[in-house]
């Protein structure tokens, strides 16, 4: 059903604006509008913010989606917050998305419940979710296998087309694409991916679309009518 492909927003705010004032604002409205058009998954990624910054940008913008989903209660837009765990519970965020080379997921999810359990006993609000969301990016079937056994919600592939901005990026294709597909877990496309090519990757079994320009640089409730659509 096209209602059940999995669409994941990958943050930039770089891409806005000069100023960091006006990239933080331009940054929450993205996150805002793409909560409104039924992005699943929106992963906080700006990598080169300091941590101060980065865990006041992820309380906003995990304050901004509560807020959504109390006005409109059939919004169900999760954050996960790139590689902190520190910072995605301070924030209350969902999860944490991992590089293939990061922490175990084994090591994410009992980080988590440690500080549920310690959260609880002291009588304190307990952070989102009682198990975080985990999503880790991958580059070959083989790790996506290897995610799929330790457990994580889903998987990013990339790159699968090349990139304009990354031409010496060497993407992996359909066909790689297609195995990496055949692991027990979700798997999302990620990587050059357009409107025109997308069907491609879905109609290689991939269960949805990671992406930062194709939803940022356009309006997105049209971009997921696009992708969704029968």
């Amino acid at each position: 059903m096209p209602n059940s492909r999995l669409l994941y927003y990958i943050t930039d705010r770089t891409a806005f604006a000069p100023d960091e004032a006006t990239r933080r604002n331009r940054l929450l409205g993205k996150i805002a509008e793409a909560a409104r058009a039924g992005i699943d998954y929106i992963q906080l990624r700006e990598k080169d913010l300091p941590t101060r910054a980065l865990e006041s940008l992820s309380r906003d913008a995990v304050a901004l989606l509560r807020q959504l989903r109390v006005q409109h209660p059939r919004l169900t837009t999760k954050l996960l917050i790139n590689s902190r765990t520190d910072i995605a519970l301070a924030a209350g965020a969902d999860g944490v998305h991992l590089r293939s080379d990061d922490v175990s997921p084994e090591a994410i999810r009992s980080i988590w419940t440690k500080t549920h359990v310690e959260t609880a006993a002291l009588g304190c609000p307990a952070p989102q979710g009682a198990a975080p969301l985990i999503g880790v990016s991958c580059h070959s079937p083989f790790e996506v296998n290897q995610a799929a056994n330790n457990g994580v919600t889903f998987a990013v592939f990339a790159p699968v087309f090349g990139k304009n901005d990354a031409p010496a990026s060497q993407p992996a294709g359909l066909s790689q694409l297609r195995e990496a597909c055949k692991a027990k877990i979700p798997a999302l496309a990620l990587g050059g991916i357009t409107l025109e090519n997308a069907e491609s990757c879905l109609e290689a079994g991939a269960a949805g679309i990671a992406a930062i320009r194709l939803f940022q640089a356009n309006e997105i409730a049209g971009v997921v009518a696009r992708l969704r659509r029968d």
